[in-house]
């Protein structure tokens, strides 16, 4: 009978994030650290789902372990961070601070941290929460790295 071949652990997610981020030019990471930092903040119970696909690094901040749950997600690629409201053409949006025009999404571009404490932002933000279709959790969240693609975009910026 042969032994047993013994799997590698696997890699934490921390660790698997701080991977990811690396992929981009340090000033973007940067920026795509304070504002993961700023929302997770901001939605201390939700549960995190980190996919790392072709075109975008993307943390969803969810009610469930479902994407379909998610109240907003941080996409990062090469040339920004947007703030994405997964539900966005049902929220009000009196300023018309969100952009796109498909069946569901709409998103904000952001420059930092402080974008998200903008009284136009916060009131999109509690009314995601207020129409999301389970409630937060009540306990810590956590986070999940649901999926990786073999093939990306590039996460850095050509060279001019």
């Amino acid at each position: 009978m042969k032994p047993k071949a013994k799997l590698a652990p696997a890699e934490s997610p921390a660790r698997q994030i701080a991977g990811f981020i690396a992929k981009f030019d340090p000033k973007m990471a940067k920026l795509i650290s304070s504002l993961r930092t700023a929302v997770r903040k901001r939605f201390p119970t939700s549960i995190e789902l980190v996919y790392d696909n072709y075109n975008f690094l993307v943390f969803g901040f969810c009610t469930t372990e479902r994407a379909s749950d998610c109240l907003v997600s941080l996409a990062a690629q090469a040339k920004g961070v947007s703030l994405c409201f997964y539900w966005g053409r049902t929220l009000p949006d009196p300023h018309k601070v969100l952009s796109g025009g498909g069946n569901q999404v709409r998103w904000i571009r952001l420059e930092g941290p402080a974008t998200l404490a903008r009284p136009e932002v916060e009131a999109l933000l509690k009314a995601a929460v207020a129409q999301a279709k389970h409630p937060l959790p009540t306990e810590k969240g956590y986070t999940i790295v649901k999926s990786i693609s073999a093939k990306q975009r590039p996460r850095r910026a050509p060279s001019q």
